[in-house]
């Protein structure tokens, strides 16, 4: 497989646009006095993301799954990251292992 001169300047570029987005937030967020209203709709962001990622495979791919997300969202409200995989991870290979 060759490296084509422009696709190499594409992933390049879109690295380096990709970084200086992330570093440029970071650099601003300091200099930000945001009200607690602002705050609370950022910090809403990434479980919102989270969410969005994840429902669409969850609900499209099997009853199983959707099952298996219910519960490891149930246990996300009492366990550590860890033990919420474990629990999603358990559930799918039992249900799959029964029906």
């Amino acid at each position: 497989m060759s490296l084509d001169p422009i696709n190499l300047a594409a992933f390049l570029g879109m690295a380096l646009v990709t970084y200086l987005t992330r570093i440029a937030g970071l650099a601003l967020v300091g200099r930000l006095n945001l009200t607690p209203r602002a705050q609370a709709a950022f910090d809403a962001i990434p479980p919102a993301v989270l969410i969005a990622v994840i429902a669409p495979s969850a609900l499209a791919t099997g009853w199983v799954e959707t099952v298996a997300a219910l519960v490891s969202g149930l246990a996300a409200t009492r366990l550590p990251l860890l033990g919420v995989v474990a629990v999603g991870v358990a559930t799918v290979v039992g249900l799959r292992a029964l029906f």
